[in-house]
């Protein structure tokens, strides 16, 4: 368990800290870690490179958000830039990126492609401090194993407009459309800021978040993780900035 908030140094306070997106999703889920934060949005190009995986792909983003958001800051701070992808795989072995639909009828496509059956969900984290330029990465894929809804509950929640702006075209949370079965893995990842992922490389820079993030973000998703313990050990999916 992390130390509490009466418990942290000095080092809690990671001074001006942004958020590189305007999710809401990663909003609330960053707000738990107890640190303010300003949002500093970045726009790049989210195009896939030719025969880039899901990971590669995410790295890549969250790198070029963190980047171009440093660069439109005039002062110093420290950057949390993350890319959330879902990649479905096909039964030849290749793989297809999922971003966000084009239209509803993308969206009604994508999600009965991923019926019935696991896809993975990527998301990659870069921390850039700022102006040192030091740049510490993580990733975390989850298995998101899908319900077999039906073409009704698809139309009912295509028609919510809320599968428009998510990568897989669904919120793993939406209480009406609840479109995975059950989930062994990390939740927030698939909301697409997995926080013990964010506190173990933060903790990197010498910074603790200001509350227990597991029980935090476990409090507030209603769900039990079964694998915060490995992931803030650092034995789970630790990588290097490329």
């Amino acid at each position: 368990m992390l130390e509490s908030p009466d418990m942290v140094d000095q080092k809690s306070n990671p001074g001006q800290m942004y958020l590189a997106s305007n999710s809401p999703r990663r909003r609330e889920l960053l707000a738990l870690t107890g640190w303010e934060y300003s949002i500093q949005s970045a726009q790049i190009d989210e195009t896939p490179l030719r025969d880039e995986d899901g990971a590669g792909y995410v790295r890549r983003l969250a790198n070029s958000k963190a980047l171009a958001a440093a660069n439109q800051l005039d002062g110093d701070g420290i950057i949390i830039a993350a890319d959330t992808t879902v990649v479905d795989l096909q039964p030849d072995g290749k793989s297809i990126l999922l971003g966000k639909p084009r239209d509803p009828d993308d969206a009604r496509e994508i999600l009965w492609s991923l019926r019935g059956h696991s896809h993975e969900v990527h998301t990659a984290i870069t921390i850039l401090s700022k102006p040192e330029g030091k740049r510490i990465c993580d990733m975390c894929t989850t298995q998101v194993p899908m319900r077999e809804y039906t073409a009704q509950e698809v139309d009912d929640y295509v028609a919510s407009g809320d599968s428009l702006d998510k990568a897989g075209a669904y919120a793993i949370q939406h209480a009406g459309f609840h479109p995975v079965e059950k989930l062994d893995g990390f939740y927030a990842n698939v909301m697409g800021l997995p926080l013990c992922h964010l506190t173990r490389s933060v903790s990197k820079l010498g910074i603790t978040p200001l509350s227990d993030v597991p029980q935090a973000c476990q409090n507030a998703l209603d769900y039990q993780c079964p694998v915060y313990s490995q992931i803030l050990k650092g034995s789970l999916q630790d990588y290097t900035c490329g």
